[in-house]
């Protein structure tokens, strides 16, 4: 089976992996969240892995380091809503500080993607 550019990306790699700890974490948050941060903490997980995956099949560099911004903001939103649960205890210190690692890690791999578009443009 032929693979596509995007899956060979690292960061597509981790955002991939993300998305499903995402899901498996937000599984025990309260019910009256379903549709609220459970909803967006989702999305924007599964959002970094899709704008890396569309940004890599970009012809031209600029559309390509736009999604990959695209990826990034949502990344930082997907901080922002755990250190959110954190603060509602929907989450463990343990956890909370292995997603901030993960989200940093991942973030530092887009910026790099975006920087190397930007500088081929």
């Amino acid at each position: 089976m032929k693979e596509f550019n995007f899956e060979r990306l690292i960061a597509w790699q981790k955002a991939r992996v993300l998305s499903k700890e995402m899901y498996l974490l937000t599984h025990d948050f309260p019910k009256e969240e379903l549709y609220a941060i459970t909803s967006q903490i989702r999305r924007s997980a599964v959002s970094i892995a899709c704008n890396l995956a569309e940004g890599s099949s970009r012809l031209h560099s600029k559309d390509a380091a736009r999604f990959y911004e695209i990826a990034y903001s949502s990344a930082i939103e997907l901080l922002n809503l755990i250190i959110i649960s954190k603060d509602f205890s929907w989450i463990t210190e343990d956890s909370y500080t292995d997603i901030r690692v993960k989200i940093r890690e991942l973030s530092l791999m887009i910026n790099h993607l975006h920087s190397a578009k930007l500088k081929s443009s």
